[in-house]
């Protein structure tokens, strides 16, 4: 199983707040226009899920697990490489938080060597858009 972390990013938003915005996949039209154009056109969402498509192929993720206030889990629905996803959320006052993005992937040693850099990458590319995200109710 191989694992890939984003870095621990500091939220200026209590734990609740980015918990609550995060566990309703929905909420992510308030943040929609944030994302680049050419990455958000495919992107489909509802509560509980949702699906992109990537250079490598369409990718649907559903909610199968949420720790209020603390982790939200997500495995793939549909993926050309299967993964386990999840967001960690830690308070460090009353009014911020640190996030921490989890990847787990069961690859065989070819298939990690070809896509171990894009998928650390991609994992702070998402931690980057997620430390940026507005979490005021």
């Amino acid at each position: 199983m191989a694992t890939f972390e984003s870095t621990i990013r500091p939220i200026n938003y209590a734990q609740e707040n980015v918990y609550n915005l995060l566990s309703d996949l929905s909420n992510i039209e308030r943040v929609k226009s944030r994302l680049p154009e050419d990455k958000a056109k495919d992107l489909v969402f509802d509560t509980n899920s949702i699906s992109i498509t990537t250079p490598m192929g369409s990718v649907k993720l559903s909610i199968v697990e949420r720790e209020a206030p603390k982790c939200i889990k997500f495995e793939t629905e549909e993926s050309p490489l299967p993964f386990n996803f999840w967001i960690q959320i830690l308070p460090v006052t009353a009014t911020t938080s640190k996030m921490k993005l989890t990847i787990k992937a069961d690859l065989n040693p070819f298939i990690k060597g070809m896509v171990s850099k894009p998928l650390q990458e991609g994992i702070e590319k998402i931690a980057d858009v997620l430390q940026m995200i507005n979490y005021e109710a």
